[in-house]
């Protein structure tokens, strides 16, 4: 093991990583990106003149071709989930984001910037980008400044020019950040978006925060490569998703920080921490770089904890195949932060989380582990599908406990099946949650007690092989509950929706397959 404070040194497994072409080539283009317009507060609607061509900055124009079909119209300023239907927007999909970060000191503003490299899916008179709070400056698209308006949390951008379907375009924004920006929800998540510490910052974006962060497609389905560049004070550090590139230290001694984020994520997985941090670094199965960032003076105090993630990381992999993503780390939020958050490649977990009994820290860690095969790696298709990805992680979270000195899996099960119709009651049926209970125990202890079943269902055996095509045929993608029942029901060998849809979508909770003692208890209004 090898404690660095500040950027840690770099693997032979990092290096060879960092020299493929392709990276590099990745790179160099978000390097061209980072040019931000920015002068003059912006307030009501800004009206541009001018006309450049679009497509990216080196890009000619498109031809007759490329801009013939139906005229422009204005993208969506939602991908039409029930539950959250402004989130996310139609007409473009984002290609890449880089993010540029001033920071100054805690609970302070400072400069910001975006710029979002996209290709319209349509030919687009304006389209919209979800974007909360935050002193905005200026909005160009391909260099051109474009009329805005903010409608709540969407950001209405209207071209100088329309953009024809197919091209690719780049829309820069700058912006001066709020890092007290916070919003609260009346279930597990509490409050979110930028959470402060003494000297700095974690985020937790789950499930709308990250529009108080940057502009961006704002929802679970919707993913895309980020480079970070975060530049800080003298003594203090900051760490994003994905892989440390580098760090440069300018004059006035501020260093100045880029991570590129490696794999695409969605914009409520982002993470984005400042403080005085040293960096732990290990090793996971084959050689998988494991790096904990962690608050100077809980260091030690956390290490007997943090030091299990190697085995956590093969525990897993015994039964979900190899982890999906190229590095892992656990992020401590020095912070009263409730709850802790799958950020990709980068857990967060609160301080108290690592400071107290040993089955109850594991629980967490595997938990947000869990999460990168499952809502990571596998994202959920609509937010109705959220029981996919805390369901499982609440799942494999007991069994392990179970395995290692914490309540036996069918104890805990028999507890949520008894208080199950209560819960639907209250919250909705698995698949069936509203916005406001979303994160309620029906999509934790709930939702792993439907895939319990599945077990006592279809054999151990079986559904391991479930588990592991699961993870395995949606890596990478996007998948909700038809897409588990259809795989389910082909691995099985029988058609599994009969037996799934009460579980997921009834008013009333099935027969426990196996246990015809069990009883669900009356529900109370």
């Amino acid at each position: 093991m090898e404690i660095t404070k500040g950027p840690g040194k770099e693997s032979a497994h990092e290096e060879s990583r960092r020299t493929r072409p392709r990276h590099v080539l990745r790179t160099r283009r978000a390097a061209l990106a980072l040019a931000l317009a920015g002068a003059g507060a912006l307030t009501g609607t800004a009206v541009c003149t001018g006309m450049l061509p679009h497509g990216s900055d080196s890009t000619p124009a498109p031809g007759p071709a490329a801009s013939s079909g139906p005229p422009p119209t204005p993208g969506a300023p939602g991908i039409g989930d029930p539950l959250m239907p402004l989130a996310g927007n139609g007409g473009y999909t984002v290609r890449r984001y880089t993010l540029d970060f001033d920071w100054r000191a805690p609970r302070t503003p400072f400069e910001a910037g975006a710029t979002i490299s996209a290709t319209a899916t349509q030919a687009l008179s304006r389209f919209d980008l979800d974007f909360a709070g935050n002193t905005l400056h200026r909005v160009t698209v391909d260099a051109v400044p474009a009329t805005v308006r903010r409608d709540g949390d969407e950001l209405v951008v209207t071209p100088a020019r329309p953009i024809p379907r197919g091209s690719t375009f780049t829309v820069r924004v700058a912006y001066t950040a709020d890092p007290t920006q916070g919003r609260h929800r009346d279930d597990a998540i509490q409050d979110y978006g930028w959470v402060p510490t003494a000297d700095g910052t974690v985020v937790c974006a789950q499930p709308d925060g990250a529009r108080m962060i940057f502009p961006a497609n704002d929802h679970p389905s919707l993913r895309a490569p980020v480079t970070f560049h975060i530049t800080t004070p003298p003594g203090l550090s900051a760490v994003a998703n994905g892989r440390l590139v580098g760090t440069v230290r300018r004059p006035d001694g501020r260093t100045r920080w880029t991570y590129d984020s490696e794999h695409p994520l969605a914009a409520q997985l982002v993470q984005l921490a400042i403080g005085r941090f040293t960096f732990v670094d290990s090793s996971g199965p084959r050689g998988l770089p494991v790096r904990d960032v962690v608050p100077d003076d809980l260091v030690t105090d956390t290490e007997e904890y943090r030091s299990l993630t190697p085995d956590h990381l093969a525990w897993l992999e015994r039964r979900l195949g190899p982890y999906p993503f190229r590095r892992y780390g656990v992020l401590v939020g020095d912070t009263d932060l409730p709850v802790a958050l799958e950020t990709q490649s980068l857990s967060v977990l609160p301080r108290e989380d690592l400071l107290g009994d040993r089955v109850d820290a594991e629980r967490n860690l595997v938990h947000e582990l869990t999460h990168h095969w499952t809502g990571d790696s596998v994202a959920i298709r609509r937010w109705s599908d959220l029981w996919l990805s805390e369901g499982h992680a609440r799942f494999y979270e007991r069994l392990y406990s179970d395995e290692h000195g914490g309540v036996s899996l069918e104890s805990v099960m028999r507890s949520a099946y008894e208080q199950h119709d209560q819960w639907r009651h209250d919250e909705g049926a698995p698949a069936e949650p509203g916005e406001a209970t979303l994160f309620k125990v029906m999509r934790y202890d709930g939702s792993a007690l439907v895939l319990f079943a599945l077990r006592e269902k279809v054999g151990a055996e079986t559904f391991e092989r479930i588990e592991r095509a699961w993870v395995t045929e949606y890596r990478g993608r996007t998948a909700g509950t038809r897409d588990f029942v259809a795989l389910a029901s082909r691995v099985a060998g029988e058609d599994l929706t009969p037996f799934l849809r009460p579980w997921l979508y009834g008013a009333h909770t099935p027969p426990m397959p196996g246990h015809p003692d069990w009883r669900v208890d009356p529900v109370e209004d």
